[in-house]
């Protein structure tokens, strides 16, 4: 039988609300981080300069702007959506997003050595993007300007002079887009493809790959799409978003106090230095790791998984007492 929501959407009818949602949600924040440029420009019409706004976005004098313009930003383009939607199509309850109680600290610290062991075995992907692209030049120029554009960002916000200023950085570079990513890509996203499709595994490399394009990085494009992939099996076998968050928050945290770091030490600070190069075989060899992580996660996984799918079907047989023996599915 077709799958619907708590609501009695149907999975078309949620993709098209997920998607008419992603796409408000890009038009707010446009508005949103337009208003906050505007305020640091020397003039209106420079907003459509781009050597001018460039400019202005790498000003020490500007940092806060762009720290606020970037939490923002995430919040109206993944946060919004994402409850939005969520709300619409199965009710006020944030359980629907992954929200809930059941977990313990042994998922959260094998999930975020999972998370570490995928950085590493990432590494070489990085390097297999860019030897691809040297061969298409055209899009080898393009990739290298949009990274050089990302690393202005992030040294434009990486400006960390005091301990006030990396406390507030821990939440809007590492914790902020850690949860507001995980709402979007697994609570609403991967959640929908996977009931919907009833094909765990395809609905987690969809999820992945758009998780990965939308950072708009060719070069770490693969690197990307593997971490979100790890992310979203992680999930899949825990159904707590709590997990992810804290894993992917802990992942982003090491990398702000890097930067913490490099700044405290008065260095310029290039974001790709933060990245250790990794030869195919450390890659191998973490890419094992994960998957002995992962079969321990399962186990660590189980008891709480079945509570949490107890959970589902009492808030669905609420909703409507035929609605749960319709849908009914517990690895969904």
């Amino acid at each position: 039988m077709e799958y619907t929501s708590a609501k009695g959407y149907s999975g078309w009818g949620q993709a098209g609300m997920l998607l008419a949602f992603l796409g408000g949600g890009f038009l707010l924040a446009a508005v949103v981080q337009l208003v906050i440029y505007m305020q640091i420009l020397p003039g209106r019409g420079d907003i459509m300069n781009p050597t001018v706004f460039m400019e202005a976005i790498k000003d020490p004098a500007n940092v806060n702007a762009n720290r606020l313009a970037q939490v923002l930003g995430t919040f109206c383009l993944m946060c919004l959506p994402a409850v939005a939607f969520a709300m619409l199509v199965h009710g006020k309850n944030m359980f629907w997003l992954g929200f809930n109680r059941y977990l313990n600290w042994k998922q959260v610290s094998i999930g975020f050595a999972i998370i570490f062991f995928a950085g590493v075995a990432a590494g070489p992907l990085a390097d297999l993007s860019k030897a691809i692209l040297s061969h298409f030049p055209r899009l080898d120029t393009m990739a290298a300007k949009m990274e050089n554009e990302y690393n202005e960002q992030v040294m434009a916000m990486s400006n960390l002079k005091n301990w006030g200023e990396y406390i507030v950085a821990i939440f809007i570079m590492a914790f902020f887009p850690a949860m507001f990513e995980e709402m979007l890509f697994r609570g609403a996203m991967q959640n929908l493809l996977v009931k919907w499709w009833k094909a765990p595994l395809t609905a987690i490399i969809v999820s992945s790959l758009i998780f990965s394009l939308i950072h708009f990085s060719l070069y770490l494009f693969l690197s990307r799409a593997l971490l979100g992939f790890v992310l979203g099996l992680m999930y899949y076998k825990s159904k707590n978003i709590w997990v992810n968050i804290i894993a992917h928050f802990l992942n982003n945290f090491i990398a702000v106090t890097q930067l913490f770091i490099l700044s405290g030490k008065g260095n310029k600070i290039d974001p790709q230095s933060l990245d250790t190069k990794v030869d195919w075989w450390w890659g191998l060899a973490a890419s094992a790791c994960m998957v002995v992580l992962f079969i321990i996660f399962d186990k660590f996984s189980s008891e709480n998984k079945m509570k949490i799918y107890t959970r589902e079907q009492i808030l669905l047989a609420e909703a409507d007492p035929f609605h749960s023996i319709a849908n009914k599915n517990p690895e969904s």
